[in-house]
């Protein structure tokens, strides 16, 4: 991967950027962008990227009742399937509640 400047992003260092746009973390592209010194336009098409893939990056810095309805519906897509204890301990891990 290669952002602003020509430098190249590892898969392991854009994986751990794009978790940081994941619940619990939910952290502001803006935010994630002044910190990493990695353009918004790289990290916008790596949250595109993940969402294509089906995984919920809000990474807009609100709370979940502010969410996307595309955010939303991923997150029931991951839970449907899932009993009582397994969405317990989903949420735990994303810092939701049920």
């Amino acid at each position: 991967m290669t952002g602003k400047n020509g430098l190249r992003y590892s898969q392991e260092q854009k994986e751990a950027i794009t978790k940081r746009m994941m619940p619990p973390n939910n952290e502001s592209v803006t935010k994630i962008s002044k910190e990493e010194g990695i353009s918004d336009v790289t990290l916008y098409k790596w949250r595109k990227e993940a969402r294509a893939a089906g995984i919920a990056t809000p990474g807009n810095g609100q709370t979940s009742d502010k969410w996307s309805s595309q955010d939303k519906f991923l997150i029931v897509m991951e839970t449907f399937a899932m009993n009582e204890s397994e969405l317990a301990e989903y949420c735990r891990k994303k810092g939701a509640l049920p």
